[in-house]
């Protein structure tokens, strides 16, 4: 059983930053695909980013692409989204994933039905 859970969210205004923390519970957490994935009010789940268990290949949406940057530690268990430039339209709860296991050469990071584990999510508002 794998137990996550993020810290970080809050209320800034646009153009601020925010560091989201997903702490995990497992042993095996070296061997985990992490990813952050946000869903809005009203829309589906979307993949924001995502990191391979070495910490060598790092995956981000478009709309992210430069302004966030994901990052793991897997001696403390944790990984991080620092989210810089901030928008409004980044305002969504945003959720920690995880998957035992690499996708490889595939894009299946990507999907949120490829994680087998999932935070409670935490809130990121942007205000205009």
């Amino acid at each position: 059983q794998v137990r996550l859970v993020e810290s970080g969210g809050g209320l800034v205004q646009a153009g601020d930053s925010l560091r989201l923390s997903c702490a995990a519970s497992v042993r095996t957490f070296s061997s985990h695909t992490m990813a952050w994935f946000r869903q809005a009010p009203g829309k589906e789940r979307e993949f924001v980013s995502a990191i391979s268990w070495s910490g060598r290949n790092t995956y981000y949406a478009d709309s992210v692409k430069g302004r966030f940057t994901i990052s793991r530690d897997n001696a403390k268990n944790t990984v991080n989204l620092q989210m810089n430039s901030l928008k409004p339209e980044d305002t969504a709860v945003y959720y920690c994933a995880a998957r035992n296991g690499d996708a490889g050469i595939s894009s299946y990071y990507a999907f949120a039905s490829w994680y087998n584990y999932w935070g409670q999510g935490t809130q990121v508002t942007v205000s205009s």
